[in-house]
């Protein structure tokens, strides 16, 4: 039986959702509000439209508290935005002018006692590409055998961590929209980056600063590109 294309088409077709499709080729998940900034639309019909794309498939929702983000529902979907891409008219970016002090939140801050922002969101990809800790189910990080390794040469003893929701979870940060270390794991790991002079926490609020010694050793430990902040490390 032929595929019914009709469907899919039909909810791509219309303005807003490829909009707010389009907004989303970058593979991050997004909320509501900024897809619809992105669309152009008001809060209550983006709300509409992303229950369409979702019912239909294109779109998966992912949950971290109270928020709700979403993303591409598969590889599948992004080729076929990518194949109409060629005929398509820009969207609105969702990158918006920052203050400086919303900049250096972006680059590295603190989440609940664990590191994110773009340096904590580098580190976290750096871990799972290196196989030093492995996404599982229900939002949780397995620490491989020689992650153990390397966690424990940096000063992070794994065994007298404990938590009831994971020693290493996968947290959603709210600026990247891209997974980030949390959990005890992700709080000893910044404590031993604090302690090691490779961070330095704010005084007053949330944003952490990148030293010199912290870019060396990350680009030596991780290989962790981190050009665009090396500003805020000298």
């Amino acid at each position: 039986m032929d595929a019914n294309i009709a469907s899919p088409a039909a909810l791509i077709g219309e303005p807003t959702r490829a909009a707010m499709l389009q907004a989303l080729m970058d593979g991050r998940a997004q909320p509501a509000s900024a897809l619809a900034w992105a669309a152009g639309v008001t809060a209550q019909a983006a709300s509409n439209h992303l229950a369409r794309l979702v019912d239909g498939g294109l779109l998966a929702v992912e949950r971290e508290g109270r928020h709700r983000y979403y993303r591409l529902a598969s590889s599948e979907v992004a080729h076929a935005l990518e194949a109409l891409a060629v005929l398509a008219a820009p969207v609105r970016s969702l990158a918006v002018p920052r203050s400086p002090k919303a900049r250096a939140l972006r680059d590295a801050r603190c989440c609940y006692g664990h590191l994110a922002g773009r340096l904590g969101v580098r580190v976290c990809e750096a871990l799972v590409a290196r196989d030093l800790i492995r996404p599982e189910q229900d939002k949780r990080y397995a620490v491989t055998p020689e992650g153990r390794d390397w966690f424990e040469a940096l000063g992070v003893g794994l065994d007298g961590l404990r938590s009831p929701r994971g020693v290493a979870r996968q947290c959603l940060d709210w600026t990247e929209r891209r997974h980030h270390l949390a959990g005890p794991l992700g709080v000893a790991l910044l404590n031993a980056m604090v302690a090691r002079g490779w961070l330095a926490l704010e005084p007053k609020g949330r944003a952490a600063r990148l030293t010199p010694d912290g870019a060396a050793a990350l680009r030596t430990l991780l290989d962790v590109g981190l050009d665009d902040l090396d500003q805020a490390a000298a």
